[in-house]
């Protein structure tokens, strides 16, 4: 996201994007052999993909939740 985005805002990554390499993140944590200082970046960069990845199913459930909403209106 950029430094002036709303909370609300997309992320800059796609859903799928995020969790790919979210996924290469844990692979290299659980593989090992990284450095004190390396893994505490990956798990870093893992956090952060992790809170993209929620943001985009938190979207997503608005969406399902404001689409349902609106066919029960239209079926009342």
């Amino acid at each position: 996201m950029t430094k002036n985005a709303e909370p609300a805002a997309r992320p800059e990554l796609s859903y799928e994007q995020a969790r790919e390499e979210l996924v290469e993140v844990v692979r290299k944590l659980e593989a090992g052999g990284t450095t004190l200082e390396e893994s505490l970046a990956l798990w870093e960069r893992g956090e952060t993909l992790a809170t993209t990845c929620q943001q985009w199913l938190d979207g997503a459930r608005k969406r399902l939740a404001e689409a349902q909403a609106a066919h029960e209106e239209k079926a009342n």
